[in-house]
């Protein structure tokens, strides 16, 4: 199947539109691979998470609930300058099929800095009935 990027720079607190949503919703599409990276690297103290939503979010935050089913993918990127210490860790839901635009936030909970991120989503041909299923999943998520 063809794999579909984007890539984009957030600052702290911020959020993104991915735009996916089609009229009949018959692309559906799944995360294959998510990457980030600072936007100065070795630079700063950092303690970022981006989060990848099904919807738009009305509070950018840096916990992370597994339980939330409009939940995607998360990254976490922890950098700190005066110990050259660097951590991250990526989580995707790869069984999770969508068809609808997904949100991208990032919070920042040491200074304040911006993220960069790098992601790959599966595309895929839904029938008829598999973007219903996907479109009503979603419609539930939001409940």
């Amino acid at each position: 199947m063809p794999i579909k990027s984007f890539k984009g720079l957030l600052a702290d607190q911020t959020q993104e539109v991915i735009r996916l949503g089609t009229n009949q919703g018959l692309r559906g599409y799944r995360i294959v691979k998510l990457q980030s990276i600072p936007n100065e690297p070795h630079n700063k103290t950092q303690e970022s998470v981006l989060k990848f939503y099904k919807f738009e979010q009305t509070t950018i935050d840096g916990k992370v609930n597994f339980n939330d089913n409009t939940l995607l993918a998360v990254a976490i990127f922890k950098q700190h300058d005066t110990v050259n210490y660097m951590a991250f860790e990526n989580v995707i839901f790869d069984n999770e099929i969508f068809n609808q635009d997904i949100y991208v936030t990032n919070y920042d909970a040491a200074t304040g800095e911006s993220m960069n991120y790098y992601l790959e989503l599966e595309v895929l041909s839904l029938d008829l009935n598999e973007a219903t299923v996907a479109t009503l999943k979603d419609m539930r998520g939001r409940e």
